[in-house]
């Protein structure tokens, strides 16, 4: 059974930055994406950014794209999500997600993903 594990979330100030990891244990060798999503209040879940665990290939939203960054460890299991100039727009819960299997095209859907962390909050104010 996959287990994710996120940490890193906070409160900071706009302009300011966060380092969020996701530590995942259990992955199956099948697991092509892992993923950043997010989720403010009243709103649907969104996607931030996907990294794929092989190859290293990254995508992002067009609201983070140049502000944040994700990255992978392989040794360790563990994705990082660098965000830096935080606007209080990106104020969410994010949540780290993988997959069990290979689909072309669908890594920022939040349905292809099988296994989701319990999730960090990230507060930027104003």
């Amino acid at each position: 059974q996959v287990q994710l594990v996120e940490s890193g979330g906070g409160l900071v100030r706009a302009g300011g930055s966060l380092r969020l990891s996701c530590a995942a244990s259990g992955r199956t060798v099948t697991s092509y994406f892992m993923a950043w999503f997010r989720q403010a209040p009243g709103q649907e879940r969104e996607f931030v950014a996907a990294i794929s665990w092989i190859g290293g290939s990254t995508y992002y939203a067009d609201s983070v794209k140049g502000r944040f960054t994700i990255s992978r460890d392989n040794a360790k299991n563990t994705v990082y999500l660098q965000m830096n100039s935080l606007k209080p727009e990106d104020t969410a819960v994010y949540y780290c997600a993988t997959d069990s299997y290979y689909g072309s095209g669908v890594y920022s859907l939040s349905a292809h993903y099988d296994y989701w962390g319990q999730g960090t909050q990230v507060t930027v104010s104003s």
